[in-house]
């Protein structure tokens, strides 16, 4: 900066270069307010040139703000004496050229020399003290101001600066704590010594982690928090000061002592309602005001209390079995959004208009609820907090809150995991039923009880479906599984709440009925039999359940669970040969029934194994011309133990015990092998039918079984017919049709056997590949006594021409059977009347009576 020109002012004499020396910046106005003086310390102050100022208007040199009205204020002071400025220190900004910003402590003072009143400012640099001040003041606002308690000591250790938040959160003032010992006023009943000891070390300067403890505040609560000291040490390294920050870390840890004590219960396998009990009690407690209530959302999206136990019993049983929606208050409406709902006033929301005459009275204002979502996405339930106040929910609260809803989703997903092993474990899968296991405890509890009253029985019922094989076979499993289900339902309705009804797998089911007589036991038996008789739609198809039901009672029959399970088993097996569809209670004799039906299992697989079945033949006539149309090959077992053993029986065994295939495919071999051999002699018979079960058809090697018969015997296709039952007709699987086709398709005839007795409908009949039906017996019995029989007779004769199928009328035993079929134009009938069913030897016999020169060849050729 160039020194300039110097105005010369005589008036100052001799005092001017001591003014000029001056380390402080010295300005003199004049008396019309311009620069007269303007030292070299003025010039570093504001950055300017004296011959810049000196004879110009002070005002360039004041603060910007202050410019416009200044010389006004000086003109109020000469003329009015006003010494608001004179005689005292100020703070003034000092804007200098290059933009930048100083602070003056401005002293101004007021002299008269002759005629002129001059005014000398002095004004000293306090920049950096303005800056430092400044910056203490906000350091100050951050010690002071911040939500952590402060505190410094000094190098005895002794409070020497405590901050408002340390004042609020333990309650005293600034003069209880300055000169105090921090560990003094912090220890209490609870304190952990070791912590207090950490802490002085920290305040003698000695670094130590972050430490956590319980401290107290002047009222004697308690209050945890987490504390850090910093050492502040002077220029030769000795501690001068410590700064200790705590934090209040009480709400911390309530969360996490409220978080341990839930996992501690839900590890302990606690009931999910005396977890979700604990978590409402548990936040009570931590937040008073607040009332707490958990609901669930069951599967039908209907609310169901778990725990509210500050809450009347009247209120959760009026929420019990809401449904959830838009507007069903703040728990059924937050389920329904998947959201939390706040409601600040349920007097007015309108959420709360069906519902607020539950919380009003009871003095409950507000409600603020969150959904409990699982991981899968899916809301299990509520959590809500009611008010006494119109309010919402403070920062506390939500922290509660979200930790809450996690730890109920949690107990929530624990208790559903546990259930779903429960249920696999002691259930059935596929109708929810008990299972062995669940019904093996639900036996002995019932046991256990009853040995305490001589007078106390229990009743065992052993349930087995009639040809629910068949079922499956032909309708497939998914519709053999409805109708499981079904069943399940419906023998749980056939008995009291505290029976059991349980299923042991396939189409057995057992029922345990206690405190149960044998008059009581038949009375639910015959309930049971007749509810199950009451079809089922499966697929639009209804399906008539027959049961055989075994009963065992205790303690009459046995006092021990698997004897009374293995009477009952007895029992319903002599139920299914008693004509099915019906109950047996068990008796000693029963025993040696089913061991002799295990023998007879037995001889039968050996029987088929040395090939002791045979097959006899019974003749089909022709309707119009009583010529021969074929022969019908039914199996015979004769044994030399049980000598000859009835179809209806062996049959049955062979369906129960697995042989009906193998028997089945030896039938095929057999038939072809000895219509071959007669033809081989001479005997012209058409055809031979062969029974085959639904099962054949369900195997898809049939055809190539089928061919390799035929080939074997060298017959043609046409010679051979396959009688198949309804059922085979109305499975719904696509292997059994095809393999009817590809069966067919090589040339084979198919006979629909017993038509109009089960469920077969024309549009299967008109569709499928089949060459005959035969009328069932049935009808044919009573044509001379039914009106209804002859109607059903007539009309399958007029399906069968109409479709171009052959009709068989079975079971043909008298002449006016046989003139009312043959005057329908039935085209061949098979009966007594005409023979029974013949050995090979016995057939060619009745060849040779019915026809003497065509027989008596055929006799010559097997001579």
């Amino acid at each position: 900066m160039s020194a300039g020109p110097r105005a010369p002012i005589a008036e100052i004499g001799f005092f001017g270069p001591i003014i000029e020396q001056a380390i402080d910046g010295v300005v003199v106005i004049d008396g019309c307010n311009n620069v007269v003086l303007f030292n070299a310390a003025a010039e570093r102050l504001w950055c300017i040139d004296r011959s810049e100022v000196i004879g110009g208007n002070v005002r360039a040199l004041v603060p910007h703000h202050a410019r416009a009205d200044h010389d006004e204020q000086i003109d109020r002071n000469r003329l009015g004496g006003d010494d608001r400025l004179v005689g005292r220190t100020v703070e003034v900004p000092i804007h200098r050229p290059d933009g930048s910003l100083v602070w003056g402590a401005l002293s101004l003072s007021r002299t008269r020399i002759g005629d002129t009143l001059y005014y000398a400012a002095f004004v000293k640099d306090v920049t950096e003290d303005v800056r430092r001040r400044e910056e203490l003041y906000l350091l100050s606002l951050v010690a002071n101001e911040t939500d952590q308690a402060v505190l410094i000591s000094g190098r005895d250790r002794r409070i020497v600066y405590a901050n408002r938040a340390f004042v609020d959160l333990f309650g005293y003032s600034r003069e209880e704590l300055i000169g105090a010992e921090p560990s003094q006023l912090l220890e209490g009943r609870h304190t952990n010594p070791q912590s207090l000891t950490s802490l002085d070390n920290l305040s003698r300067g000695m670094r130590t982690d972050m430490m956590e403890f319980i401290a107290y505040h002047k009222d004697g609560r308690e209050i945890w928090v987490s504390a850090t000291v910093n050492p502040v040490l002077d220029a030769a390294g000795e501690m001068c000061n410590a700064v200790c920050v705590i934090s209040n870390i009480t709400e911390t840890r309530q969360i996490q002592a409220l978080q341990q004590r839930v996992l501690e219960a839900v590890a302990r396998e606690e009931e999910l309602d005396a977890v979700a009990a604990l978590v409402c009690k548990e936040v009570e407690a931590i937040a008073p005001g607040v009332v707490c209530s958990i609901l669930m959302v069951d599967r039908e999206k209907k609310l169901r209390p778990l725990a509210s136990p500050s809450l009347p019993a009247y209120y959760c049983e009026a929420l019990d079995g809401v449904p959830i929606g838009p507007s069903v208050g703040s728990c059924g409406t937050a389920a329904w959004r998947g959201e939390p709902v706040i409601v600040e006033d349920i007097e007015t929301d309108p959420l709360w208009a069906p519902y607020k005459e539950l919380p009003l009275p009871i003095g409950l204002k507000a409600c603020w609820s969150s959904p409990i979502k699982l991981k899968d996405g899916r809301v299990a339930g509520t959590f809500a907090f009611y008010y006494t106040e119109k309010c919402g929910p403070t920062a506390w609260h939500e922290r509660l809150v979200e930790a809450c809803i996690h730890l109920c989703a949690l107990a929530i997903e624990r208790h559903e995991a546990k259930a779903h092993i429960a249920q696999l474990a002691y259930f059935d899968t596929l109708t929810g039923l008990p299972n062995r296991s669940q019904l093996a405890q639900a036996i002995d509890q019932r046991i256990a009880t009853a040995q305490g009253d001589p007078s106390c029985e229990i009743a065992l019922l052993f349930l087995d479906l009639d040809g629910f094989k068949d079922v499956n076979d032909t309708l497939g499993h998914s519709a053999g599984d409805a109708l499981l289900v079904e069943i399940g339902r419906r023998l749980k309705d056939q008995v009291r709440p505290h029976d059991v009804v349980s299923r042991l797998g396939g189409d057995e089911f057992v029922i345990v009925l206690g405190n149960c007589d044998s008059e009581q036991a038949a009375q639910v038996a015959d309930r049971v039999v007749k509810a199950l008789a009451v079809p089922v739609d499966v697929d639009g198809m209804g399906l008539s359940a027959s049961v055989s039901i075994g009963i065992s009672l205790y303690p009459s029959d046995s006092r021990n669970r698997e004897e009374l399970l293995k009477h009952a088993d007895t029992a319903m097996y002599e139920a299914k040969n008693a004509g099915r569809g019906a109950f047996r209670f068990y008796s000693p004799g029963m025993n040696e029934q089913i061991h002799e039906r295990l023998v007879m299992v037995n001889a039968l697989k050996e029987s088929l194994r040395a090939g002791h079945l045979e097959l006899h033949y019974q003749p089909q006539i022709l309707g119009e011309t009583g010529g021969l149309h074929g022969v019908e090959a039914l199996a015979r077992w004769s044994h030399p133990q049980f000598g000859q053993v009835p179809p209806s029986r062996f049959i049955a065994l062979a369906e129960d015990s697995g042989l009906i295939e193998a028997i089945g495919e030896w039938a095929l071999c057999e038939a072809c092998r000895q219509l071959a051999a007669w033809r081989a002699q001479g005997l012209e018979i058409p055809t031979v039918s062969v029974n085959l079960s639904p099962l054949h058809f369900r195997n898809h090697h049939l055809p190539a079984i089928v061919a390799a018969a035929l080939e074997a015997a060298g017959l043609p296709p046409e010679a051979l017919t396959l009688e198949i039952t309804e059922g085979v007709m109305m499975d719904r699987c696509e292997n059994t049709m095809r393999t009817v086709e590809a069966v067919a398709g090589l040339g084979v005839r198919l006979s629909l056997d017993d038509f109009g007795t089960g469920y077969s409908s024309l549009s299967s009949v008109s569709t499928l590949p089949i060459a005959e039906i035969k009328l069932d017996q049935s009808f044919v019995r009573d044509l001379q006594s039914d009106t209804n029989a002859r109607t059903v007779a007539s009309a399958v004769v007029r399906i069968g021409q109409s479709l171009g199928l052959t009709v068989v009328a079975e079971g043909v035993e008298t002449e006016p059977q046989r003139r009312f079929l043959q005057g329908l134009g039935c085209d061949v009938m098979q009966g007594y009347l005409f023979a029974a069913a013949l050995a090979p030897e016995a057939f060619v016999s009745w060849l040779e009576r019915q026809s003497p020169p065509t027989a008596a060849a055929a006799v010559a050729a097997v001579a």
